[in-house]
């Protein structure tokens, strides 16, 4: 079994829909407004591919993002520079082989050239041991807990230990990264959005 990862295209949307309705209680639901909101301002959204279809999807945000989800807000008033997992969904058939933890490891590398930290939300009321014990072994801690409509969330935070390195090496000064494919940033699909974005709820 072998996967391809690489960005969204406009093709992928209705299947990503679908799998984000499929996922379970643990991913929160999304609607095709909301979806194409995302698909526009995201400034990670990649898939993995198997075998011509999508295996699974993971979505994430920066700091620049607009509205967000609650866990997201907090970041936002408490760090200037950050990266945000909004959701990961793998498909029932690839569930099992790992690949939540590349598409993590993905994220990672496209977030410790940029900010200092990467955050997410996990489910504590109710309890999603599963998510835990995964964020935990990927270096992810809890820096809050934040009641919510439906339960109560715990917001986690991963140190990006590379980012101080990058920073002083090509950032500081108005510096950029060097120009190289695997460091480049999301196309996103409308030119005028980096100046910049709205949030999708």
């Amino acid at each position: 079994m072998s996967f391809i990862f690489r960005d969204a295209a406009p093709e992928d949307l209705p299947t990503i829909l679908a799998m984000n309705g499929q996922a379970g209680v643990s991913v929160a639901a999304m609607d095709r407004d909301m979806l194409d909101c995302h698909f526009a301002n995201a400034a990670y959204f990649r898939v993995a591919e198997c075998d011509g279809g999508l295996a699974g999807f993971l979505i994430g945000f920066d700091h620049e993002a607009g509205t967000g989800n609650a866990g997201y807000l907090w970041m936002r008033e408490r760090q200037p520079a950050f990266a945000y997992i909004d959701r990961i969904v793998v498909a029932p058939a690839f569930r099992g082989h790992g690949l939540g933890r590349v598409l993590y490891a993905d994220i990672i590398s496209f977030a410790e050239v940029r900010v200092p930290v990467l955050a997410c939300q996990v489910s504590l009321e109710p309890h999603d041991n599963a998510s835990l014990m995964f964020h935990a072994s990927m270096g992810f801690k809890e820096v809050a807990q934040l009641a919510v409509p439906e339960g109560r969330i715990g917001v986690m935070e991963r140190t990006l230990c590379s980012f101080p390195f990058v920073r002083d090496t090509y950032l500081a000064g108005g510096g950029h990264l060097p120009d190289l494919p695997w460091l480049a940033a999301r196309e996103l699909p409308d030119a005028e959005i980096p100046t910049r974005r709205v949030g999708c709820g």
